[in-house]
């Protein structure tokens, strides 16, 4: 999960100021955002409820998240949230929206983690999507980054993890990173940024070195980030202490304790 949150801070500067250096330096205004946010959200709904549902219970288990989001949203209103969301977030008496932007990728690493069965975590992914990210897009790519988080911390190797996801969402994934770069821009689309962050993934060597690719695309620095290091994370199973360092002391105490509470349960 710091992961997730680790990526979002360090991309949070150049998010406003992109880059394509891959040796960014990390910068002292680097702060959390609502991906930091809405991330701790849906690890505090599952310590709250962590019991599988099925099918049927899906649009039930999303107002669980729906007022989760709520909830952290009133904590956190400045955190850098999108116009359509908050305006959501406020009137606790709106119904789901359709947003086809990549808000509810950037929040489900937590799933990836909480759940022993890809059907439950895709069930999970799509129920914390409705309320506010329902587009068939944005539920898919959500599901795509849900998924690789599983299929990372079960000890799958890149090479699968990059075909299962694939075959399974009909996306392409075989992009170099450096081709990748020269045509990359900022897009919150789903379809357009979660792919990107994934192959800033796969063309890792490290923890670092993914949020680093990430980053250095030029795009939608925070979210992607956010995504690359979440599956990093997964898959690398360390993140070096300089960076910890440097992402901890910027994070809310009342994120920190969610999260915290989180990792001892479920890593």
């Amino acid at each position: 999960m710091f992961g997730a949150i680790f990526g979002d801070i360090i991309g949070s500067y150049y998010e406003v100021h992109c880059t394509k250096d891959y040796n960014f330096p990390l910068q002292k205004e680097s702060t959390f955002t609502d991906d930091s946010v809405m991330t701790a959200a849906v690890c505090k709904t599952i310590l709250d409820d962590p019991s599988d549902i099925s099918f049927w219970s899906v649009r039930r288990r999303a107002c669980d998240y729906a007022a989760k989001y709520r909830q952290f949203y009133s904590w956190f209103p400045n955190a850098g949230f999108g116009q359509m969301f908050s305006k959501w977030a406020k009137d606790h008496t709106a119904r789901f929206y359709k947003s086809y932007a990549n808000g509810g990728a950037m929040r489900v690493v937590p799933i990836g983690w909480a759940y022993n069965s890809l059907e439950q975590v895709m069930l999970q992914t799509k129920a914390s999507c409705l309320p506010s990210h329902g587009d068939k897009d944005a539920i898919r790519f959500a599901q795509c980054v849900s998924m690789a988080v599983f299929l990372a911390r079960n000890g799958e190797s890149k090479e699968s993890i990059r075909k299962q996801l694939e075959k399974r969402f009909k996306t392409d994934l075989s992009a170099s990173l450096s081709e990748l770069r020269q045509r990359h821009v900022f897009d919150c689309r789903a379809s357009y940024s979660v792919p990107a962050a994934i192959i800033a993934f796969l063309w890792s060597d490290d923890y670092e070195s993914a949020v680093r690719n990430a980053v250095s695309l030029g795009g939608d620095a925070d979210t992607e980030a956010c995504i690359a290091g979440g599956i990093a994370e997964a898959f690398y199973g360390e993140i070096p202490d300089n960076i910890r360092k440097f992402c901890y002391s910027r994070l809310d105490v009342s994120l920190k304790s969610v999260v915290n509470e989180f990792c001892e349960k479920y890593k």
